[in-house]
């Protein structure tokens, strides 16, 4: 088949071409960046430098490449993991998302494509007793940062789930972990881990959800066939903060992180470090390992203790 990966030279799109090329589809990959163009050649893909914000040139493209599948893997994240960085990042992020994301999908949906694959959410779940699954709402009462998140997701795949012209799959992922990502030793988070700059917070009950980034990319391959609609794509462990981040402390040789009162949290993190530290919900993957035959493995950091 002919594919089309929207933000297909960061951490995720580069896998992801890996796994397409080698079960023998044409792969094009979509960047910004003339400078990343050859991440995507260097994987086996052609790269297509395209700003999505331009619709007139996305539907240009669209015409001339004519793709049966499309995957919209669009971020604008910044490479540090911090609350100032973040909230620096969330107007452009959110942008490319919603509107570049719009773009590329009424650009599909007129050139007649089949299926349009939308990166989601497995963190933002209203809260509640036991792990969510895809019936249950992102949470819309919380932290500034994470109620615009949610309202983000929602009307992402309010848009793809409910397109009357293909067939709509929203992946609704888990914090990225492993190379390339924000989790990783060396890269930025185990940088503020190892600096003490990386607290937890009151009791730490906030239950977060982790993904291989290769785990990732391969259940995106997956999710070419099975049926449309929402998956939790997250590992077999979600972990309390209380849990994980002492065991990924120990992991990575750091000394233990200090603990914070939830008041301490809100000065010195804020609002929406403080939620991710202390309400964030666990979530299922029973439906995807059962429709989409995904198989996570085991959270590294806490395989390891």
């Amino acid at each position: 088949m002919k594919i089309l990966i929207a933000g297909a030279s960061g951490a995720i799109g580069r896998r992801l071409i890996h796994f397409l090329v080698q079960s023998g589809h044409e792969v094009y990959g979509m960047t910004q960046s003339k400078e990343r163009a050859h991440i995507i050649i260097e994987k086996g893909a052609k790269p297509v430098v395209l700003n999505v914000l331009g619709r007139e040139a996305v539907f240009a493209v669209f015409a001339d490449l004519k793709p049966e599948i499309v995957i919209d893997m669009l971020t604008s994240l910044p490479k540090e993991y911090t609350p100032e960085a973040m909230r620096q990042a969330a107007e452009m992020d959110s942008k490319i998302r919603l509107e570049g994301g719009a773009n590329l999908q009424a650009a599909a949906e007129m050139q007649g494509v089949k299926r349009y694959i939308a990166q989601s959410t497995g963190f933002y779940y209203e809260p509640g007793d036991g792990l969510a699954d895809e019936t249950v709402s992102f949470v819309f009462k919380a932290s500034p940062g994470v109620a615009a998140g949610s309202r983000v997701y929602a009307a992402i795949e309010n848009r793809v789930l409910h397109s009357t012209k293909m067939e709509g799959v929203a992946l609704r992922f888990g914090f990225f972990y492993g190379p390339g990502t924000w989790f990783h030793p060396g890269a930025n988070v185990a940088q503020q881990i190892h600096k003490q700059q990386f607290p937890l917070v009151g009791q730490g009950e906030g239950v977060w959800n982790f993904v291989h980034i290769e785990d990732a990319a391969q259940a995106i391959s997956q999710a070419l066939k099975g049926s449309p609609g929402a998956y939790n794509i997250v590992g077999d462990n979600p972990s309390a903060m209380r849990e994980w981040l002492p065991a990924f402390a120990r992991y990575l040789g750091a000394i233990q992180p200090p603990q914070i009162s939830e008041t301490e949290g809100l000065q010195q993190k804020g609002a929406d470090f403080v939620y991710y530290a202390t309400k964030l919900r666990g979530a299922s993957n029973a439906k995807a390992k059962q429709e989409l035959q995904f198989q996570p493995r085991a959270l590294e950091w806490l395989a390891a203790t």
